[in-house]
């Protein structure tokens, strides 16, 4: 059974770490991920990077890892309720922090490259409960879209994992280990997340969907107000 738990454990991080948005991206535009905007391999950054099919591509993989992490420990283990949080867990550890990344910071230090786990996460919550992705996805679509934060999206679906998982031990009497997936994931994407936490205090985050799209329908109105300005004094 130790050794059952190991493997498992060891298949999710390496199935984590496989950085699907470096790959797409690569294909798609000849890019290098990295050297885009966050520098992130997840959803978002692939598609700054490459477009739309890139995103949809690398969030389709992202959350496949984390759920295949699961339906691996489920079938390994399949009474074990810490080992099925845990896989999927260690799947958003590798996505967040990747081995197959490893480089040397500016200031000479190694360190693991990877993305911030929104996608990976979701698919975690597929893997524990599938109907969970019907809830997860259309408030995750319309927070990015209406929100247009980016990092907002991303830690709200950890924590609607904790509501969702909450609820169901409550008052359906499903496995209550499952809420502290919610809840480490939603730590592990908030420690990747702190330099956009910072930009959101700071209010100079960057936006997508529709605030975005306003914003650059503003943009060209006030170079011409100051223009117009310009030309008459």
């Amino acid at each position: 059974m130790i050794f059952q738990i190991g493997l498992i454990f060891l298949i999710s991080y390496f199935l984590g770490s496989i950085p699907f948005g470096l790959i797409l991206v690569r294909l798609i535009s000849g890019k290098d991920v990295r050297k885009v905007e966050s520098g992130r391999t997840g959803t978002t950054n692939a598609g700054r990077a490459a477009g739309l099919w890139a995103a949809i591509g690398t969030a389709l993989l992202d959350g496949f890892k984390a759920a295949a992490a699961v339906w691996i420990a489920k079938w390994l283990t399949p009474n074990l309720y810490w080992v099925h949080v845990l896989a999927p867990i260690l799947a958003i550890l590798g996505h967040n922090y990747s081995i197959f990344l490893i480089e040397k910071s500016p200031d000479g230090k190694i360190r693991l490259r990877g993305g911030a786990g929104g996608a990976s996460c979701v698919g975690g919550s597929l893997g524990l409960w599938a109907p969970s992705i019907a809830i997860i996805l259309p408030v995750a679509v319309l927070l990015l879209y209406f929100v247009g934060y980016a990092s907002v999206t991303t830690m709200s679906m950890a924590l609607l994992s904790i509501i969702i998982f909450a609820v169901r031990a409550i008052w359906f009497q499903a496995p209550w280990e499952y809420i502290f997936y919610g809840i480490f994931s939603e730590l592990l994407i908030i420690w990747a997340l702190r330099p956009n936490i910072q930009r959101l205090i700071k209010g100079n985050e960057r936006l997508v969907g529709r605030r975005a799209k306003k914003m650059k329908q503003k943009q060209p109105i006030q170079n011409h107000s100051s223009s117009s300005v310009s030309s008459s004094s």
